[in-house]
């Protein structure tokens, strides 16, 4: 029987409650739709986020996913104002973590076993150890050892390791990622047993923990990295089991599910769309497609041919030998199949219960567990469509829900793939699947990835759509983020060089202030269309362009307005989890690496503009020494301090050198600038402090130096240096030529065929026989007589040069 599609209920608007015109694109209806939280008050906002499954460490598609949805979170937090209570799970029980699970519950039971690792436990281990690599990872040599482990893994598995196919003709697979897993996992326990081997007084609980993982706590720092808020809750599927039970003990009352004799329980589709209900809602074009079903079964769940029908799937799997258990009086012991985890994990206390309807007017039931759901695109089908359908099975017939409407969420958010085109990547394309690797620090001193550059990439794209990585758009990335930076080092120049504007306001009519007005309209706009954050990149970049045009044409250009801009595109690049873990009602102007250290400010920027003055008039070679003195003489802006200290030597040795120049009579202009220069490239360079000069009138900028500043001189002066060690050789070869031609002149042309290959010579020296007596050939005799000249010119010469 075909199921019916039931009509989505878009919920009325709340009674005296004005909320923001947002609409989201909602999964469920594949539209967007008036965003209204269950909320009464229209406040309280509930979420519930599928977490990761922590077999292994996250890569950057787990970061395209939680940023996305790191980002809308803070959106709905810090610009809508609404209170987010945002929940995530951790899968702890899914096939692929059973692995993980049996090598913990494995583990445990060894540790139980051996109270003291020694000689014997060690040999076991390695013992265990072999075998593991020799049934997982077959193409290590047999007689590989710990200690080579590393090297003869690289060399077997190179293509899988370089991030192809383990053929290396296509992309990889879930083949190639558990062959992955398998290498950390034996790398892991090989560190572990050659930790023994060099020290057999390694504490016990120290070994356990080199081959023990951590993924769940590596995931987290992972996050933390990408400064993606954590959970306000974080629930595990294993600490709510009984309430899982429960949940599908219902189900099977119900008459939509039932257990075999195997100890297994599955969803019955038909039986659940015999009733009337939909099934397969967010993805219908994906049905019965059996690949998605046996991957959303688990690779464990191979064997389980106990279903009556071949779509139905498993809420609860009999546990294997070696698998984690719960007991029950119904199937047996056993553990939740994937989809059903979600289902049990909810705190009471923070009005999560599945035990609580709420009614609204139409009488349609809206589950109170959460106003959205969300995760990657990959789980609509099959994992959120049996969500879907075994929650709602179970809220069938509840008090307060019809027959029509039994909805468990108002809004699906799903985030779209990422990928990186190309197999051979550049550094800013690297093809990495690890978070951290993205993070790294390369040999130059610089990152392939910064946190902010991952969230700019982000922000460009939709959320739900899929975001491939090219060359062309880490460009437009990059070009992004150096925009504003520029932008917010002028305005922090502006905002600490100029006078307090704190109290002036810009007036409307300004067209800075008009800008402004059209940027913050194109914004809220965008924000309200489902979070259109590319289109408020691009309103912060046209902002930005007329701010610069503004500075650019007149230097006394209205700063209250330029501080107006800054200020409001700090707020909303925090907003967007740009600056860190700094508030979006910060009073300061822009992002990390736009200030220097506030106990450099005031003594810096006194002696920057000191130095814009030296460095005026000898350009200018129009140089007043009276002014020129009041300033060697003008006094420190801030009192010395163990902070200041370093700033406070470079201000007072300026002014010495100074007066010192200004002692001199000739070459004064070439000094000063030569002053100027020693400050700016040596002094402030070495306290990570640099003075950008700027074409007159405009002052010098100052600002940090960051990585890429520091990459850009390294790379400089490593050209440098190759270009004098070039030059060095170069000289050093033509003097090595030069001496052994002065050698070679120093020998007579009468002497210098005088070998054992001629017999005879004219009065010249020249041979006019070879040794044989044959008579020299004309040709080679010409040629002779040519050589003979040249060593006649080379020899009086030489003989002058001596005299």
């Amino acid at each position: 029987m075909a199921s019916r599609q039931p009509a989505w209920h878009q919920p009325e608007k709340l009674p005296g409650v004005e909320l923001p015109p947002l609409q989201i694109y909602n999964s469920l209806t594949r539209k967007k739709n008036d965003f209204v939280p269950l909320d009464p008050q229209g406040k309280k906002v509930t979420w519930y986020a599928c977490g990761p499954t922590v077999y292994d460490i996250s890569h950057l598609g787990h970061a395209r996913n939680y940023v996305s949805t790191d980002i809308i979170r803070r959106i709905l937090r810090d610009y809508f104002d609404f209170e987010v209570k945002f929940v995530m799970n951790i899968t702890d029980v899914d096939d692929k973590i059973i692995i993980r699970a049996r090598q913990r519950y494995l583990l445990s039971q060894f540790k139980s076993k051996h109270s003291t690792f020694d000689d014997a436990t060690f040999q076991e281990t390695h013992t265990a150890w072999k075998a593991y690599v020799v049934k997982n990872l077959g193409l290590v040599p047999e007689h590989t050892t710990t200690g080579d482990f590393k090297t003869a893994s690289e060399l077997a598995y190179k293509n899988v390791i370089e991030d192809k196919s383990l053929d290396g003709t296509t992309a990889p697979s879930e083949v190639e990622a558990k062959i992955k897993m398998h290498i950390r996992t034996a790398q892991a326990a090989a560190d572990g047993l050659e930790a023994f081997s060099a020290s057999r007084s390694t504490p016990q609980d120290e070994l356990y923990a080199k081959v023990d993982d951590h993924y769940e706590k590596l995931f987290f720092e992972d996050m933390q990295a990408l400064n993606v808020l954590d959970p306000d809750e974080i629930t595990r599927v294993t600490e709510f089991i009984p309430q899982i039970n429960t949940f599908v003990e219902k189900i099977i009352d119900k008459g939509f599910a039932y257990a075999t004799g195997e100890g297994n329980v599955y969803f019955d589709i038909d039986a659940f769309e015999k009733n009337g209900n939909a099934y397969c809602r967010l993805e219908p074009q994906n049905r019965g497609n059996q690949e998605l079903l046996k991957d959303g079964e688990g690779g464990l769940s191979k064997k389980r041919d106990d279903k009556r029908s071949k779509n139905d799937f498993a809420l609860i799997k009999k546990s294997m030998p070696g698998e984690p258990a719960w007991p029950s009086e119904r199937w047996g012991p056993s553990r939740p199949g994937w989809h059903i985890e979600c289902h049990g994990l909810s705190d009471p206390r923070a009005d999560y219960g599945y035990s609580q309807v709420n009614q609204i007017p139409d009488k349609t039931c809206i589950v109170k567990v959460l106003t959205r759901n969300s995760g990657g695109v990959d789980l609509m089908f099959p994992h959120h469509d049996n969500e879907l359908a075994q929650s709602e099975a179970y809220w069938l017939g509840e008090k307060g829900c019809s027959a029509s409407n039994h909805t468990w969420v108002r809004y699906f958010l799903h985030m779209g793939h990422l990928s990186i085109r190309g197999q051979k990547m550049s550094k800013s394309l690297k093809n990495f699947t690890s978070i951290r690797e993205a993070l790294a620090v390369g040999e130059d001193g610089t990152p392939a990835w910064t946190s902010r550059m991952v969230r700019i990439v982000l922000l460009l794209g939709s959320w739900k759509d899929g975001v491939e990585i090219t060359e062309g758009l880490v460009s437009i990335a990059k070009g992004w983020e150096e925009k504003i930076t520029n932008f917010f080092l002028k305005a922090v120049d502006i905002e600490l060089s100029s006078n307090d504007t704190a109290n002036n306001q810009p007036s409307p009519s300004n067209p800075l202030s008009i800008a402004l007005d059209k940027a913050k309209k194109e914004t809220d706009d965008a924000l309200c269309d489902s979070f259109n954050t590319p289109l408020v990149m691009q309103a912060i970049s046209n902002l930005v362009t007329e701010a610069n045009s503004a500075i650019s044409n007149d230097s006394n250009a209205d700063t209250t307005s330029l501080l107006s801009i800054a200020h409001w595109i700090t707020r909303i690049i925090t907003i967007f989890g740009l600056n860190g873990s700094v508030s979006p009602n910060t009073a300061t102007i822009g992002w990390e690496g736009v200030s220097i250290p506030i106990p450099a400010q005031p003594v810096i920027y006194s002696l920057s503009q000191i130095r814009d003055e030296v460095r005026r008039q000898a350009r200018a070679k129009a140089v007043v020494p009276e002014v020129l003195e009041k300033l060697a003489l003008q006094p420190l802006p801030a009192t010395p301090t163990p902070e200041n200290q370093s700033y406070v030597t470079a201000y007072q040795t300026f002014q010495t050198q100074l007066k010192t120049a200004l002692a001199q009579s000739v070459g004064i202009e070439t000094e000063l600038l030569q002053l100027c220069d020693s400050l700016r490239d040596t002094v402030l360079w070495d306290q990570d402090i640099y003075l950008e000069d700027r074409d007159p009138p405009l002052p010098a900028l100052v600002r940090p130096l960051d990585a890429n500043m520091k990459a850009a001189r390294a790379d400089k002066e490593r050209v440098a240096e190759e270009k004098r060690l070039a030059k060095e050789r170069r000289l050093a070869e033509e003097a090595t030529k030069k001496a052994a031609m002065a050698e070679k002149a120093k020998v007579q042309p009468q002497d210098m065929f005088k070998t054992d290959e001629f017999a005879e010579w004219d009065e010249n020296g020249v041979p006019t026989k070879l040794k044989g007596g044959d008579d020299l050939p004309k040709s080679r005799r010409k040629k002779l007589e040519k050589e003979w000249k040249a060593q006649k010119v080379a020899h009086d010469k030489w003989k002058s040069d001596q005299k």
